[in-house]
């Protein structure tokens, strides 16, 4: 069983900021730049989604921060062949499989890894043979969580979409559905993370279920630093984040 996690960790995800370079083109804003200071305000790893289209991120961020950051990389990518040889060409700490339309603006849903079981195992089995960390992103649901471990996933990132989206009793029945959830990843055996759409209003809630490990934030973090800066949204961030587990664990323990 999945030991509860003290510490929650926080994944900063840059992409946006190669959104805001690719409007224009060019060398500016430089997302290994946004890495490194992410690294300085807190962050505990970097994530980083290389989509087919390369709307954002591209082919040379990932040389790059594979090569020049220190933290861990967890690279996002959709189950294809091409995703594949290029994960286990760089093998990244981890590799985040996520659902990907060419249409979409951005993830619009977890993986149905239980449909999709068959199709995924080959991308599951062959990057954790090389000693990358598979992660799924997955909506919080048993199903879904029975698939990953069947694959041999040994981490699932719940989709907090539809929480951060909603509002009033509608918000507080999708974070029970998050924290029973990440309950159940911990007794099946699996590392639990969650993100999407998480912002200053919304982390509090999701931080202090205990059965979780990391949070992965990005969008809103790069949107706060055009008025703030990157590196105070990220220390907010996690202090926010810190904040919320430990009145939790103190309640816990109380």
């Amino acid at each position: 069983m999945s030991a509860k996690a003290t510490y929650l960790r926080l994944g900063v995800n840059i992409d946006h900021v190669a959104t805001i370079r690719n409007a224009r083109g060019g060398r500016h804003p430089d997302p290994l730049r946004a890495a490194r200071q992410a690294a300085q305000a807190g962050a505990d790893g970097i994530t980083a989604h290389l989509r087919e289209d390369r709307r954002h991120i591209s082919d040379h961020d990932i040389d790059r921060l594979v090569d020049e950051i220190d933290l861990p990389l967890n690279l996002e990518m959709a189950a294809t062949p091409e995703m594949l040889a290029i994960a286990l060409r760089h093998k990244p700490h981890a590799a985040c499989i996520v659902p990907e339309k060419r249409t979409e603006v951005t993830t619009e849903g977890g993986l149905d890894a239980a449909r999709l079981r068959d199709d995924l195992r080959r991308y599951t089995q062959e990057l954790g043979a090389a000693g990358i960390r598979v992660s799924l992103f997955i909506e919080p649901d048993i199903r879904q969580l029975e698939a990953a471990v069947a694959l041999g996933a040994p981490v699932v990132e719940l989709h907090t979409g539809a929480y951060c989206e909603a509002e009033g009793a509608e918000r507080d029945r999708h974070l029970a559905r998050l924290v029973t959830a990440a309950e159940q990843a911990a007794q099946l055996g699996l590392e639990c993370h969650a993100g999407h759409g998480l912002t200053f209003d919304s982390v509090g809630p999701v931080a202090a279920i205990p059965s979780l490990h990391e949070l992965n934030i990005g969008h809103f973090l790069i949107g706060e630093a055009i008025f703030s800066g990157l590196d105070s949204a990220i220390k907010r961030m996690r202090s926010l984040m810190d904040k919320a587990r430990a009145e939790a664990m103190g309640e816990r323990s109380a």
